[in-house]
């Protein structure tokens, strides 16, 4: 019998913004909670930060290009501060957020710092993920749950304001906005604007300039407050990251985190020292008469945010009735092609080899050999015989692939991880096949699958890779 207090993991959370670079190492607690007799069911019970680092200004080459080797010495210091190395990281995440997805080698970048910061720590970006886990790290999932409310969190940094709407815990949608605390900077008499507000700013008839900073924020302000009660015009959705708000219903109440949010409160003066519209644009979010009309919560992380988020909220665990081969193990950034039964084991076996076809069509056309997850969902309850069945629809259908020696990669939200897993060895023993199960995916979201755990469960990250123009 597997004791319940099972192990303990460190994860890593890296945000490299658009102002601001910081780091937290966290450490799970693993538990059997499952009843005895029963499956064994592991999961996170407890999570703790060993370490917060300091908030450093994110370096910078150029206007357009990150300095990968500075913020490569800055993982590493800090990871010697925390008296933590590379080896001992198993989860996380370093998360892109804001303009810096923008820069010419913000791609590169995430891949490499990767690679270098941990044996298994994984790379993200994306709006929409930023706004989920600045939530997460901010409170305002917790609060929402705790409160039987609907609580927005706005996420405002140096160049975007990542929204995440939470109804009792459950996501309602999200959105982003090119509003931000560094789109407009100086030094002396010289103004610098960013390209993403230049177009709304022409539309606006404003003239960009120190005097009239305040006037832009105050729009800014109102922009804000109309895409929240979902009154936006076709002028502010030049203001828009990517897509339409996605949420319905009322919004009860509001909580701001990031670095404007920091001003905000008053909790730090760093903001202070930037020489850009952070502190005018907290001034202006304060003021507004359209945003009071909401109920204000205070978050319990502001600037950390996102990093918190990242490092505590990113990472799940498998379930225990898993198949893997540790030696193929961790992969990184498998895209997830989605198998839906319905219900109905033959609809999927009918449609499994269009399935395998449309994949490939998708993620490898060119026939180069990139790997790919399936997710099977809504499965029906199965016996041996229809695992069988099912292991030889799906044995045939992957022969369409081009490269038959990279792992078979199934995800799937029921407990029938390892009985599949293992039928499938028992058909093609020369195989790799790493089956997990209890975890939900969706199509096109990306994933990362960790170490197998002394526990008999395997970390895993769902994310999203947007690096956006």
């Amino acid at each position: 019998m597997l004791n319940k207090q099972l192990e303990r993991i460190i994860s890593a959370g890296i945000d490299i913004g658009t102002s601001t670079t910081k780091l937290v190492i966290s450490e799970f607690s693993l538990m059997n909670v499952a009843g005895g007799g029963q499956v064994p069911k592991i999961e996170i019970t407890d999570k703790k930060v060993l370490y917060r680092s300091p908030i450093f200004r994110t370096p910078l080459l150029s206007d357009t290009v990150i300095d990968i080797p500075a913020v490569q010495r800055i993982v590493e210091s800090e990871y010697h501060h925390a008296g933590i190395t590379m080896e001992k990281i198993q989860t996380g995440a370093v998360i892109i957020t804001g303009e810096t997805a923008t820069k010419q080698n913000a791609e590169e970048m995430v891949h490499q710092l990767s690679k270098a910061a941990g044996e298994f720590l994984v790379a993200a970006a994306g709006p929409d993920l930023e706004g989920i886990i600045a939530a997460k790290g901010s409170g305002a999932y917790q609060h929402s749950i705790e409160r039987r409310k609907t609580i927005a969190n706005i996420d405002i940094g140096g160049g975007t304001a990542n929204i995440a709407v939470y109804r009792s815990g459950t996501l309602c949608g999200t959105c982003t906005l090119h509003i931000g605390g560094r789109l407009m900077e100086w030094e002396g008499a010289e103004m610098k604007v960013a390209p993403s507000i230049e177009q709304w700013l022409k539309t606006k008839g404003y003239s960009p300039s120190i005097e009239n900073r305040g006037i832009i924020t105050d729009e800014m302000a109102k922009v804000l407050a109309r895409f929240l009660d979902n009154s936006y015009t076709k002028e502010d959705e030049q203001l828009l990251v990517g897509k339409v708000p996605s949420w319905t219903g009322r919004i009860d109440g509001l909580m701001f985190s990031g670095g404007v949010s920091d001003c905000m409160y008053h909790e730090e003066l760093m903001c202070t020292s930037f020489q850009d519209m952070g502190m005018t644009l907290a001034t202006s979010i304060k003021e507004n008469k359209e945003l009071a009309y909401w109920e204000w919560e205070k978050p319990v992380e502001t600037i950390r945010a996102t990093v918190l988020g990242a490092g505590t909220h990113t990472t799940e665990i498998s379930g225990a009735t898993i198949e893997v081969n540790d030696s193929h193990l961790p992969v990184r950034n498998i895209p997830v092609y989605r198998i839906d039964f319905q219900g109905v084991l033959e609809q999927g076996i009918e449609g499994m080899t269009k399935a395998v076809q449309d994949a490939i069509t998708i993620y490898d056309p060119q026939r180069e050999g990139q790997n790919f997850a399936f997710y099977l969902t809504n499965l029906p309850y199965l016996s041996f015989r229809d695992i069988q069945l099912l292991t030889f629809a799906f044995t045939e259908a992957l022969k369409q692939k081009p490269n038959q020696q990279q792992p078979l990669i199934i995800v799937m939200d029921s407990d029938y991880g390892k009985v599949l897993g293992q039928t499938l060895l028992a058909n093609q023993p020369e195989k790799p096949v790493i089956c997990i199960d209890q975890t939900q995916v969706e199509h096109g979201d990306y994933l990362d699958i960790g170490r197998l755990l002394r526990s008999g469960v395997v970390p895993v990250v769902v994310k999203t890779l947007t690096f956006h123009n």
